[in-house]
């Protein structure tokens, strides 16, 4: 586990959180209240509810969590069956430290695991085109629930990958003014005293995540490590591991894209491991 975790107290503020996202490249922080941990708050929290700013309404509170003294392999089945990226380590409801899928992908890397991923951890994936907007890109991703979408170009060459990572690190605070109109619809004289107090609105601030629309090949990352269907379960962790990315593209003999391969599908090797 991560020993020394960046986390966000309650009360606090959304865009301190965003500040921190972009800065360390990290997908979540743990939320701490009376030196407790109460929540979660991630990127696709940030991306969801783009117009939100309390902590309380963004993290996902009483999240799932881990002993100290846990095994690894009961770990990645619950990181698996949750379908979540990162385990408080809690004692007490004192909060540890957090052990997340990039921690278990190291491990993996470590044990010279030899199962082909052909199948069993790859998974079928689509792409768009390099001049997709990126808030339809935030909104693709947000509808199918990945955390990164390869970039072809028009000849249908793959050009890139874009992730949640890139999405908040090209991110803004986006300030406005909204107005709601509270008039009762009716169709008295416009001078009458009934009309004047029916008929009024209410200006408020609106504060929200925001995506540059510009196209995604602007965003991308570029440098896509890629792996062939027969590689192997540890040599992919290790790729991972080194380009420092959360998935990679699986590609047949003409290099042409096939699947995708995810660092959270990956750690069900150790599950595997585990019943073994």
């Amino acid at each position: 586990m991560t020993s020394d975790v960046v986390h966000v107290e309650i009360p606090g503020n959304r865009d301190d959180v965003l500040k921190i996202l972009k800065r360390t490249g990290i997908s979540g922080v743990p939320v701490i209240k009376n030196k407790k941990i109460v929540g979660i708050i991630t990127r696709k929290d940030l991306l969801r509810k783009p117009e939100e700013t309390q902590l309380g309404l963004l993290m996902t509170a009483k999240p799932v969590s881990i002993g100290p003294d846990a095994d690894i392999r009961q770990a990645a089945r619950l990181l698996v069956e949750h379908r979540i990226r990162r385990l408080p380590v809690v004692e007490d409801g004192h909060l540890l430290g957090l052990l997340s899928v990039s921690d278990l992908i190291h491990a993996i890397a470590q044990m010279k695991i030899k199962d082909e991923i052909k199948t069993t951890y790859t998974s079928q994936s689509f792409a768009l085109w390099e001049e997709t907007p990126l808030p339809v890109v935030g909104r693709v991703m947000e509808i199918s629930g990945v955390d990164a979408i390869p970039i072809l170009d028009a000849e249908n060459r793959l050009q890139g990958i874009i992730s949640e990572r890139d999405l908040i690190r090209n991110s803004s605070i986006e300030d406005s003014v909204g107005v709601s109109d509270f008039s009762n619809g009716t169709d008295d004289d416009e001078w009458t005293w009934e009309s004047i107090r029916d008929n009024h609105t209410i200006s408020f601030g609106i504060s929200k995540v925001q995506l540059p629309n510009r196209p995604v090949k602007l965003a991308m990352v570029k440098n896509v490590v890629a792996v062939p269907h027969n590689a192997e379960v540890s040599e992919c962790a290790l790729k991972m591991r080194r380009a420092r990315v959360d998935q990679l593209p699986v590609i047949n003999g003409d290099k042409q894209l096939v699947a995708m391969l995810y660092d959270r599908e990956l750690i069900r090797a150790l599950c595997k491991e585990g019943s073994e």
